[in-house]
């Protein structure tokens, strides 16, 4: 049975998660927890300049980002999506966050998710619950 939660990693980096099973079982908490269903998710780890091509692309934004997701779903409370996200821009941030990789990683993770269950981060109110949220969705990794 194909796993609904996936990981992929785009050239030239090179780049895996550890404990696959662990992160899909705590991305699919996060999801039920905020009563919605997963059809599938991707997560795409990439490198700046990868990443740098897609904002530029479909978001027109000459910026460096940590994360774009891109909700695929035609249902409301269905998660169907795909989830880029900058290795470089992790590191960079958890060093200037003082904060472990790992750990870094958990909050893009669950950011991305978050996005995608409907939650928004462009008002300073929005950024605060976001935060917030990420927060308690890293509490919920086991």
């Amino acid at each position: 049975m194909e796993e609904k939660i996936q990981f992929f990693t785009e050239a030239p980096l090179e780049f895996s998660i550890k404990n696959e099973s662990d992160y899909r079982n705590w991305i699919q908490s996060i999801i039920e927890n905020e009563k919605f269903n997963l059809e599938q998710l991707n997560y795409i780890f990439c490198n700046d300049e990868y990443l740098h091509k897609i904002n530029v692309e479909y978001l027109d934004h000459d910026t460096l980002t940590d994360i774009i997701t891109f909700d695929n779903s035609e249902d409301k409370q269905v998660i169907e999506g795909d989830i880029f996200i900058s290795i470089d821009r992790v590191t960079d941030n958890a060093k200037d966050r003082n904060l472990l990789f790992d750990e870094e990683l958990k909050r893009v993770l669950a950011h991305g998710v978050l996005h995608l269950c409907g939650f928004k981060d462009k008002s300073v109110e929005e950024a605060q619950i976001m935060r917030n949220k990420e927060d308690w969705a890293i509490g919920l990794f086991q």
